[in-house]
């Protein structure tokens, strides 16, 4: 009754023991028909029997419903399954919580604790019970397991050390006796060693004595013969010497001189060469300043404007120049045969005259005065003459400047031909940089709106979900509603099993082309286009599919292997690119820009996929979701570096063959193999790649990217070992080199443009290096024809090596090999050509895989 009256009962079942009410006897049948019968039934036969349990009379209303107290018990076992007493429950969970774990708390609140701690819920704590729901006592249990796991592994690590200190110290004492036993061996050989060192050495120091002081004897004698003969040489030479003295005063004079003159002439040339440099300088300032004004249309027409009318200013004023001269120069020729005509008439009188003198005395003093007055005219036809030789002066002084401004006037026309190609530069540079930044504008709004998608997408992901196979896309098969969590769950994962096993089956297996379309590429699009994999907002199956074909890409066989998922990758990195949009493009919010036309093409663009392509695909467009547009991005990736990994294999089996094209001369002189272009270049080490790249049906597109990549790999090495190998820069070498260059010339020929592209135009450095090497008299050609005709591209190099000579920190004069991808995803679908989707046959691996048993609708035929 005291437990009764400290409880609050929803009602008390009382139970009469047997018919003739004797204490402590019980009828089983009784009482268990009491127990299953109504509480009702049962409470009025024990009123109307006994007299001493009246007060439960207040019960018996809120009780007319309940069944038995079997019943009863069942019920409350099936919501509380377990029940523990307290003290039960601290001893064999109280180590979850062992902080707690003292005198100071008691039992109830402790297990509250620990049940609070593991945040388990709908227990209840009774006066000497808890009571779990079903469940949570394995809960429970699974975390005593976890401690009592790490306690003892804790105890196993601690013993293992111990063991495995006791067998090191062990072994360390072994070792250390057996080194000191070494070490007494190796002393005692070395020992021995020495000393017979010792004794060798002393032998080998007398020997060489006695040696020494017989070579000093005979050396001794010997020099003084010599040095007889020395001294009558010396006497000789020092006779000779004076006597050449006089001689080389003068030489020394002439010597003077012409150093004097080459000093002059070096001291010139530096002034010109300051000069050059100075005006270089202006030059590049001018260059800059047009380059920075290359940006405004207005300022390059001003400054063209501006230097053709100079030039018609400096071609009207040599030309008034030219006319004045020569005007001059006619009238000084005019007054020159008036002088000359009258000297001439002077001296045929002055002849008249002493022919006069010598007939006759009489005429003596009038021959006098005539010789006076001829007196005269021979001073002013002096003066006359001095005045010619001015005028000839001035003349010679009038041709010196009309040749240097006929000099400045060329200066100038070049100056002005070069300012004018270097402006129609500056504006091909502008033009084309101008279309690049409009592209690169164009890529950076489509990426930024694609980023915007993304986060957009990625904020929405709800974080307590993670990427988990059981996040199935929208479009795959239902599952009843009957069906139970478990079963649901199950049913789903073994359904992505499938998934896999058809994936790793289509990038694992070659399944070859048909039709000169990749199949392993074509079906796997068709799989991810069924399943509805692009428009799911979280799977795993991309990563899945990314990761398989890097472990494929690990094989040793890459010679097979890369060609082979290079055609599949940009097969299927083009169907995602023709055919998957997203509608992020069109519903981002619009971002400030500071150029609206730009934004606007930019959107016409998104909203207009068919436009980037041609309208060339005639498949439907899915809307792609987050993990789709990862995917490609993923694709790319791998499609660049299966085309780096092809390339880099090229040029390893190239690079050790380089040196032997530029070094075969000077490994004829010494060896008498020969060295074969024709076999080794061509056909061993670019018939057999292209051949794989055909037969794995890679698009030409990508043929030509590689054959131009390694043409120009060959280009930089050929021309760096030419730059680095003076010994190398000779006729003969050049004409080995030319040999093989037209080995690779006939073999571009023979491979065609659709495969080679532009790849001759690749060798222009080493081509032209060679035209020059192999030119005979170099010497009779100028500057100016060697810059012009023969090679032009390396005299260009040379001045931009000459400009960065300046540059303490560039002064680089090797050409750099190219390690970029040079092809972008747009051009990609631009250059590769379309894929039917529509006649795939199924491959024979394939038939009897249940999940891909959808590809039978489109793809009846094996093969």
């Amino acid at each position: 009754m005291e437990t009764l009256s400290s409880t609050e009962p929803h009602y008390i079942r009382c139970v009469k023991p047997n018919s003739l009410n004797y204490p402590q006897k019980f009828e089983n049948g009784s009482v268990l028909q009491q127990l299953r019968s109504g509480i009702l039934e049962s409470t009025k036969f024990y009123i109307e029997n006994s007299g001493t349990s009246k007060y439960l009379l207040k019960d018996i209303k809120n009780a007319h419903c309940v069944m038995g107290v079997l019943e009863a018990i069942r019920i409350s076992l099936a919501g509380y399954p377990t029940r523990r007493t307290y003290t039960e429950f601290i001893d064999r969970f109280g180590l979850l919580l062992p902080d707690h774990m003292d005198e100071r708390f008691d039992e109830k609140l402790l297990t509250e604790k620990i049940l609070s701690q593991l945040h388990l819920e709908n227990f209840q704590l009774g006066r000497t019970k808890v009571f779990l729901r079903a469940g949570q006592i394995a809960v429970l249990d699974s975390k005593r397991t976890e401690i009592l796991e790490k306690a003892a592994r804790i105890v196993q690590g601690r013993f293992r050390t111990f063991v495995a200190r006791k067998e090191f110290l062990s072994a360390r004492k072994a070792s250390v006796y057996l080194q000191a036993y070494c070490r007494g061996c190796l002393a005692r050989a070395v020992l021995d060693a020495r000393r017979q060192i010792a004794a060798a050495v002393s032998v080998e120091k007398y020997a060489r004595r006695w040696f020494c002081r017989c070579e000093y004897l005979h050396l001794r004698s010997s020099a003084l013969v010599i040095q007889s003969g020395v001294r009558y040489i010396l006497a000789i030479q020092k006779l000779l010497h004076l006597k050449k003295d006089k001689a080389c005063t003068v030489i020394q004079a002439w010597w003077r001189m012409r150093k004097l003159h080459n000093f002059h002439q070096q001291y010139r040339h530096a002034t010109v060469l300051m000069q050059c440099c100075w005006r270089q300088k202006l030059a590049k300032r001018a260059l800059r300043n047009l380059k920075s004004a290359a940006y405004e249309t207005g300022a390059l027409r001003e400054a063209k404007g501006k230097l053709e009318r100079s030039l018609e200013d400096l071609t009207l004023r040599f030309t008034l120049e030219r006319r004045q001269r020569l005007a001059a120069e006619e009238s000084k020729a005019l007054e020159i045969s008036k002088l000359l005509k009258i000297m001439e008439s002077l001296k045929c009188e002055l002849e008249e005259a002493r022919k006069e003198k010598n007939n006759g005395c009489k005429e003596v003093a009038s021959m006098q005065q005539q010789l006076e007055l001829s007196a005269k005219d021979q001073q002013v036809l002096r003066d006359n003459l001095a005045q010619i030789e001015e005028l000839k002066m001035e003349n010679s002084s009038l041709k010196a400047k009309n040749a240097e401004m006929e000099q400045e006037l060329l200066e100038a026309q070049k100056s002005s031909h070069d300012n004018m190609d270097k402006l129609h530069g500056v504006e091909r540079n502008y033009l084309y940089l101008r279309d690049n930044l409009k592209n690169l504008e164009d890529k950076i709004t489509n990426l930024e709106d694609e980023n915007h998608l993304l986060r957009q997408k990625a904020l929405s992901l709800s974080p307590r979900h993670s990427r988990t196979m059981e996040s199935s896309p929208l479009k795959l098969a239902p599952l009843p509603h009957n069906l139970t969590e478990i079963r649901r769950s199950r049913m789903n994962s073994e359904r992505h099993e499938e998934y896999h096993e058809l994936l790793q089956r289509c990038i694992r297996d070659d399944m070859g082309f048909k039709k000169g379309r990749p199949v392993a590429a074509c079906v796997i699009y068709k799989c991810l286009l069924h399943w509805g994999v692009f428009e799911a907002e979280r799977t795993t199956i991309f990563d899945f599919i990314i990761q398989n074909i890097n472990t494929v890409l690990k094989t040793e066989n890459e010679n097979d292997i890369l060609p082979y998922w290079l055609a599949n990758a940009s097969a299927l990195l083009c169907l995602l690119q023709r055919n998957l949009r997203s509608k992020g493009f069109i519903t981002a919010p619009s971002r400030s820009s500071s150029d609206p036309h730009l934004c606007e093409k930019a959107n016409d663009t998104f909203r207009s996929p068919l436009k980037i392509f041609g309208q060339r695909s005639s498949m439907s467009h899915v809307d792609a979701r987050y993990p789709a547009m990862l995917f490609k991005q993923q694709l790319t990736a791998s499609l660049e570096k299966i085309f780096g990994l092809i390339r880099d294999n090229l040029k390893k089996e190239i690079s050790p063959l380089l040196s032997l094209c530029i070094q075969y001369f000077h490994s004829l002189m010494s060896n008498s193999l020969t060295f074969n272009w024709a076999f080794y270049m061509p056909k061993r080490h670019a018939d057999v790649p292209l051949n794989f790249l055909l037969v794995s049906l890679v698009p030409s597109f990508f043929i030509r990217k590689l054959v131009t990549q390694v043409f120009s790999f060959i280009n930089v090495q050929l021309f760096n070992s030419l730059l680095l190998r003076r010994e190398c820069c000779t006729f003969s070498n050049g004409e080995y080199v030319k040999t093989g260059l037209c080995v690779l010339e006939k073999w571009i020929l023979d491979a065609t443009e659709e495969h080679a592209g532009a790849a001759w135009d690749e060798l222009k450095y080493i081509r032209q290096a060679v035209e020059f090497l192999i030119i005979p008299q170099k010497s009779k050609r100028t500057l100016e024809q060697i810059k012009k005709n023969i090679c032009p591209v390396v005299a260009k190099m040379r001045d931009m090596v000459s400009s960065d000579a300046q540059n303490p920190v560039s002064n680089s004069f090797l050409l750099d090999d190219d390690l970029s991808i040079p092809f972008t995803t747009e051009e990609i679908a631009e250059e590769v050509p379309d894929i039917d989707m529509s006649n795939i046959e199924m491959p024979s691996s394939l038939r009897h895989v249940h999940s891909a048993q959808f590809l039978m609708q489109h793809l009846p035929t094996p093969y």
